[in-house]
């Protein structure tokens, strides 16, 4: 028969998980974003670290660690305590496409982080330059088939999703494209806008507002439907090409080994959190799809976006030093 002592410390023991949800959070958390403030990813970070920290009667902080297409936020955050006070905005990108692309990855996506939430989604739209003589994606199609030379494609990086995008788009239309990977999106823009490169792959969030400010024409969208930011864009199955289908998309993730009750709690009220009017209405504008998904629904996307970036990239021989 257990002594009373034993007894009250084994209920104590049962009892700690509760305890430490009941007084979660009571710091600061910390989400960090890998890309600049301004930036569609920052856009996202900020709306969901408002509207999640009121919810959580907590300050949800902002860290931008940009650089190296997201990894460097990333890294941060695998290697931080599994407390649910060190979060990750993380993307396509660093979590489901870079592991394919780098022998020496100083994370593992699938062994590193514990899945919360898909926050939003975004299309790319396939854009040039304004003062860019192809009015149609028919139009663009056809001449860089024609050419003798490869179309330059401008990219945010290599091994980020228009680079590969770009990829896909050209081995789907029977086109030459040559890859120019600028270090920045500030520069990958001014880098299509100057004329330097003839056609970008970028986010719908992105494009809209250059579409708008005349600055860049749109010429056709991936995704099941046109985006109500870019009307009359067509998308790209409604142009026969619907093989050209990829997105970007931002999921809510904390250290391998954080507690499931963190986790959950985290994933209830992140959810909560995008369906407030406020954080619709500045994601919609801002041309993102809010999702705020289940752990669950998470994961499965998780599994099917590292098989099919996996798949692209192995077919173009691609891999980063």
């Amino acid at each position: 028969m257990p002594s009373p002592l034993r007894r009250l410390l084994v209920t104590a023991m049962l009892c700690l998980p509760a305890i430490a949800l009941a007084q979660y959070p009571n710091a600061p958390i910390r989400l960090n974003v890998g890309f600049p403030p301004g930036t569609g990813p920052d856009i996202v970070a900020r709306t969901l670290s408002q509207q999640l920290g009121e919810r959580l009667k907590q300050s949800v902080v902002v860290e931008n660690r940009a650089g190296a297409g997201g990894q460097i936020a990333a890294q941060t955050v695998a290697r931080s305590p599994a407390d649910g006070y060190t979060l990750l905005l993380g993307e396509v990108g660093s979590i489901s496409i870079s592991p394919a692309t780098y022998n020496n990855l100083n994370y593992d996506p699938a062994k590193d982080f514990a899945p919360i939430s898909e926050v939003v989604r975004a299309d790319f739209v396939l854009v040039v330059p304004a003062t860019s003589p192809y009015q149609t994606l028919a139009d663009f199609i056809k001449a860089g088939k024609a050419s003798k030379d490869r179309v330059n494609f401008g990219t945010f990086g290599a091994g980020t999703p228009g680079h590969f995008g770009a990829e896909l788009f050209a081995r789907e239309v029977g086109m030459q494209i040559e890859p120019v990977h600028y270090r920045s999106t500030g520069d990958a823009v001014s880098g299509l806008v100057s004329g330097s490169v003839q056609a970008e792959f970028v986010t719908t969030a992105l494009a809209a507002p250059q579409v708008k400010g005349g600055k860049m024409r749109a010429l056709a969208i991936t995704g099941a439907k046109p985006s109500s930011a870019l009307p009359g864009v067509p998308t790209f199955a409604q142009a026969g090409y619907g093989k050209v289908d990829f997105g970007a998309w931002f999921a809510l993730f904390a250290p391998a080994g954080t507690p499931a009750d963190i986790l959950d709690r985290l994933q209830t009220e992140s959810a909560a959190a995008l369906r407030t009017p406020e954080a619709a209405k500045t994601l919609g504008d801002a041309g993102f799809i809010v999702v705020g998904s289940t752990r669950q629904d998470l994961q499965r996307l998780l599994d099917s976006e590292a098989k099919r970036w996996s798949a692209v990239v192995k077919a173009t021989g691609f891999k980063a030093n």
